[in-house]
């Protein structure tokens, strides 16, 4: 039987292009290389042999040269391989030309992680947003890229890594028809930013704090999600595990309800078009109150992934938001050996270890120009209490001969409401930062 599940996976060939006309983050080498065989597995293949050509430019004809794609295709023809992928971004010219030489299907690095999405996404929103990126990717690339895999699909057999989607009857489409559905994709994901809008007034109305979690494909977000929450979604030890954003809240050890919502995981080389199309669930980034970037403390590249990350936030518009960079999987490395980051926190999401550090950091940035008040509350002005247990941390709330003697930590916003009841504030009184 496992010998049948592995004959049912596709064979493919994998192509990296090392060369300096490359910008940085583009190029080939054997860390992107072996990402990208971990990328193939997730989308159901098995890497049979690997090339790197090292260039001084692309060719403008065949991207690595006709003599070494037709090296590479001796190679193919002798492992029987149905796939070509690249690990670098190629035109629609250079897919047709180097599927004429190599006699196998072409894609490249974009369209693997597409498919992979199309694959993963379970929510309406997801498969909006992944049909959408896919639509676009598509529209240049129709002219006779299609023909075979519409024949291969309409003689009953599977859809092959880079075909999953949209399916073959759009597919066979026209440029005008894709075009007038990429407009209908984009308006109805206008609705779910509308909606995400209206949720995101809700939660600022009942003075909910938001922190989203970031980080490289892998590094264990989801499992910090569980443990923080309890949300009880799947985490496997597998790329691009989670598609769809879940949104959980916890209670902070002083009481206070926290949302955490975790978000797709970042990768090297991440296509624009997947970007712009998921900017409806990643600007969620944009209003979070605090990102906790986790980090795979183990990966020997954590810096480079950590790098990614920083720069696709920066791109998200999420650059000024307060961030916690969390070391996640200390557990799998010694000690000697974790990464150095003053202000880092350093866990184990897994055994749920060395979280009351993240703790303190959280509510740290959440009392950031707060302040503890005293004050006595009228009884006929106790609705007031009622609205501070949401908008405030109430320490203390006695009834008293005069009132309600009240003990608070309250933002400035909440302080300016309550301007009427506080005496003058002495300069000895404390501020909490």
């Amino acid at each position: 039987m496992e010998q049948a599940n592995r004959n049912d996976r596709e064979r493919a060939v994998l192509i990296g292009l090392r060369c300096e006309g490359l910008r940085e983050f583009e190029g080939s080498d054997d860390d992107t290389m072996d990402e990208l065989e971990e990328l193939v597995k997730t989308a159901g293949g098995d890497t049979v042999a690997r090339f790197v050509q090292n260039r001084a430019a692309p060719d403008p004809h065949s991207f690595i040269g006709e003599g070494k794609a037709a090296e590479i295709a001796e190679t193919i023809k002798a492992n029987d391989i149905e796939l070509a992928v690249f690990d670098n971004e190629i035109t629609p010219s250079q897919t047709r030309v180097l599927e004429t030489i190599l006699g196998c299907r072409v894609i490249d690095r974009n369209a693997l992680i597409l498919d992979i999405f199309a694959d993963r996404a379970k929510t309406s929103e997801g498969k909006l947003q992944v049909e959408l990126a896919q639509y676009q990717y598509l529209l240049p690339r129709l002219s006779g890229m299609w023909g075979h895999l519409v024949r291969q699909n309409a003689s009953g057999g599977k859809s092959p890594i880079g075909t999953r989607g949209p399916g073959e009857t759009q597919l066979e489409t026209d440029r005008r028809h894709i075009r007038r559905k990429i407009q209908k994709l984009e308006k109805e994901i206008d609705e779910v930013k509308r909606i995400r809008s209206t949720q995101r007034h809700k939660r600022v109305e009942n003075q909910v704090k938001l922190a989203c979690i970031v980080g490289y494909t892998n590094a264990g977000k989801s499992t910090l999600l569980n443990t923080l929450t309890g949300a009880g979604i799947q985490a496997n030890d597998r790329l691009f595990d989670t598609l769809d954003p879940t949104t959980r809240q916890m209670t902070l050890p002083d009481g206070r309800p926290l949302l955490v919502s975790d978000t797709v995981g970042f990768i090297r080389n991440l296509p624009h078009n997947l970007v712009d199309a998921f900017r409806a669930t990643l600007e969620e980034l944009t209003y979070a109150d605090i990102l906790i970037h986790v980090v795979d403390a183990s990966d020997e590249l954590w810096e480079e992934q950590s790098e990614v990350v920083e720069q696709l936030v920066e791109e998200l518009g999420a650059a000024g938001t307060p961030r916690i960079t969390v070391f996640n999987k200390v557990d799998k490395i010694h000690e000697s050996m974790l990464p150095r980051r003053t202000g880092a926190v350093y866990c184990s999401a897994l055994r749920g270890t060395g979280l009351e550090d993240l703790y303190r950091k959280i509510v740290d940035i959440l009392d950031e120009g707060t302040r503890k008040v005293s004050f006595i509350l009228p009884y006929s002005d106790g609705a007031v209490l009622d609205s501070l247990y949401r908008e405030a941390n109430v320490l203390r709330a006695d009834y008293g001969e005069q009132g309600i003697e009240i003990e608070a930590v309250c933002d400035k916003k909440t302080q300016g409401r309550l301007k009427k009841y506080l005496p003058e504030l002495e300069e000895k009184e404390e501020w909490m930062l």
